[in-house]
């Protein structure tokens, strides 16, 4: 196994990093994984491992075994277009209820700020490896601002439930290293698809808006495909 390695040791790289590497095969499930070894094949010290580990067991992509060990899941590619769709049906009806209620100032200043950091990230024209945590993060305040906009802890907690899935998170962006001219045009579908929501929501148009953030949800999973990816890695349908 020759493992990609991320460019800075940051956390958010770290977790990328490996969501891609059990996505494609090389942590397979069943794996036990250990902080020294990881740690060394992927070029970094054990404190953004052993935070990445974290991050990835509160999604649901690691589970504990004995006192210590986590491993990796066992789950397959229709488990995760599940939780995904759940995802979407959950979000787009947060946007929905959001659109009927209608934006504050604060709120659409809020959004309007994640489209601008969005264009910053893609203006090179090419993704740059240490863009990545910062899509990750604008993403996350994306998200969560329309969520929590909705008015309904009954939709914030359901998604908080769902984010316990593998891959079923927002924040849980998966990047190919060997192929950042194809991610870079998946993000591009994704800043276009931030702008149709807001442009959505700041109209009012409740049932166009829950649309666009069902079919959202499905970018990490069916667009790879769409751009040339090859999918899950080796998942099982």
């Amino acid at each position: 196994m020759d493992p990609i390695k991320p460019a800075a040791a940051d956390s958010l790289s770290v977790v990328a990093s490996l969501r891609q590497l059990i996505m494609d095969g090389h942590f397979p499930p069943g794996a036990r994984l250990a902080e020294e070894a990881v740690a060394e094949a992927l070029g970094v010290s054990r404190t953004p491992i052993r935070l990445a580990f974290r991050t990835l067991e509160q999604e649901g992509l690691l589970e504990k075994t004995g006192k210590r060990g986590l491993v990796v899941r066992d789950f397959s590619e229709a488990d995760v277009l599940c939780a995904l769709e759940v995802r979407g049906v959950l979000e787009g009806l947060a946007a929905r209820r959001l659109a009927e209620r209608g934006l504050d100032t604060a709120l659409r200043e809020r959004l309007q700020a994640c489209l601008d950091e969005g264009e910053r990230v893609l203006a090179p024209g090419a993704l740059q490896l240490e863009s990545v945590a910062a899509w990750s993060a604008l993403n996350d305040s994306f998200h969560n601002a329309i969520v929590g906009a909705a008015g309904s802890q009954v939709i914030g907690d359901a998604i908080t439930r769902n984010n316990h899935l593998p891959f079923a998170s927002a924040g849980s962006i998966q990047i190919d290293k060997l192929a950042l001219d194809r991610e870079y045009q998946k993000l591009r579908v994704a800043q276009l698809q931030h702008q149709l929501v807001f442009d959505a929501l700041q109209r009012g148009e409740s049932a166009r808006v829950e649309m666009l953030m069902r079919e959202h949800a499905y970018i990490g999973l069916r667009y790879g495909p769409l751009l040339g990816a090859a999918g899950l890695g080796g998942l099982r349908p």
